[in-house]
């Protein structure tokens, strides 16, 4: 005897994205959460450059968050299908639409500013919310393609 109706509709519930860190941070907690994005993104098949990029992508995002959101943040890490997903979340002020929507390159005697650019560069996508609430970036990187996306 069963609870099952065999007469209803099949679902096919889509297999979740797997969650590898989820933690809020502070200053203090900066180096450990890179130790830990770069255990978990080598785990998941990141090597070589690759590897050494999207951390300092990482660590980038999550240094702009201290200095700049509101002294702390929140940081997911994820496995998705191919790709390895990051998102760092503030509560600061918000970036600007102009410094957004400025993509070229910091010059090389300016001691800020070089952030975003560098998390842009070193990875295969990067999306930014930012709102006076504050701001959210997401990067990506393709565990089996080495190819750059357009950004």
């Amino acid at each position: 005897m069963t609870n099952a109706d065999p007469h209803a509709p099949r679902t096919v519930v889509p297999i979740e994205p797997a969650l590898l860190i989820a933690k809020a941070f502070d200053q203090a907690q900066v180096t450990e959460i890179r130790h830990s994005v770069t255990s978990c993104a080598h785990a998941c098949g990141l090597t070589g450059q690759r590897l050494d990029d999207f951390v300092l992508a990482i660590n980038e995002l999550i240094t702009n968050a201290v200095r700049h959101g509101g002294g702390r943040g929140w940081l997911r890490l994820w496995h998705e299908s191919s790709l390895l997903v990051c998102e760092v979340a503030d509560h600061g002020h918000g970036i600007s639409p102009q410094r957004l929507g400025d993509r070229s390159r910091p010059a090389p005697d300016t001691a800020g500013g070089w952030g975003l650019w560098l998390a842009r560069e070193l990875t295969d996508a990067m999306e930014v919310v930012s709102s006076a609430a504050g701001t959210t970036v997401r990067i990506t990187a393709g565990l089996v393609s080495h190819k750059r996306t357009t950004r």
